[in-house]
């Protein structure tokens, strides 16, 4: 299974007011595994980036101006996610922007046309009603490391919810090992250690007198107020009772 999970950072909040992306990250996953393939590309939006948005994650203007406009890396963008499932935080955000930058060139279609989406933050909210779920609070609830992210950067954003999301479904993060493989890359099979049949025997340790007779007091105590209903108790007089006929039994047959 293929997917990509993917951010994007933006001029501003707004579709309806013409803002526009300004950068595109993606990391690649296959079979839950992070793979080392990635998308990543700047672009000049060709409009000014509102205060609100720089100051969230730090692209200029001015460090935008020769990058490339989105329809030069449109192409490029679509044949990497084209058939994956997309793996987003906020995923209405982020393609109600892609879907409006395709609004402006001919010939492509709707993101959510081209791909299947998981929204992370409904899972999140799913999971863990009532508390913050933006992608730092998981990063915290998870104990993914977030200490780089300073500002909001798409490629990082995208990496780090990479492992949020491989945390929030139970998969592996950290440990890179096949179905048969063990630490270090050995095969399961050269990491079983078999007991020796030499080995000394657990040590058991009955209860004293004492104990046994306090348990019995407790258990008594129950009893007295559950009606006789203390299910513990009636085991061990079943038992006792199973005992004895197996004792008798074996004398009967042993005369």
């Amino acid at each position: 299974m293929r997917q990509i999970v993917l951010d994007t950072e933006t001029t501003g909040l707004e579709t309806s007011l013409d803002h526009r992306i300004i950068e595109i990250g993606c990391v690649e996953l296959c079979n839950r595994r992070l793979t080392g393939n990635h998308f990543h590309r700047y672009i000049n939006p060709e409009r000014e980036i509102d205060a609100g948005a720089l100051a969230v994650h730090g692209i200029s203007n001015e460090f935008l101006k020769d990058k490339p406009v989105f329809m030069q890396v449109a192409q490029d963008f679509v044949e990497f996610v084209q058939g994956a499932e997309l793996v987003i935080h906020n995923a209405p955000f982020d393609v109600g922007f892609i879907n409006h930058e395709f609004s402006k060139l001919e010939g492509y279609s709707a993101i959510d046309s081209l791909c299947t989406i998981v929204d992370t933050l409904t899972m999140a909210r799913q999971l863990h009603p009532g508390q913050k779920n933006n992608l730092d609070a998981l990063c915290k609830r998870y104990f993914v490391d977030n200490s780089q992210r300073d500002l909001h950067g798409a490629l990082l954003d995208a990496e780090i919810l990479a492992d949020v999301y491989l945390a929030m479904t139970g998969g592996q993060v950290d440990l890179s090992l096949r179905a048969d493989q063990g630490l270090n890359g050995a095969s399961i099979g050269s990491e079983i250690r078999r007991l020796a049949r030499s080995r000394p025997g657990l040590k058991v340790i009955p209860a004293s007198a004492e104990e046994l007779s306090q348990h019995n007091a407790v258990l008594q105590k129950i009893s007295e107020v559950s009606g006789n209903r203390c299910v513990w108790l009636q085991q061990q007089t079943n038992f006792a009772s199973d005992a004895g006929e197996t004792a008798g039994k074996d004398s009967s047959v042993a005369g």
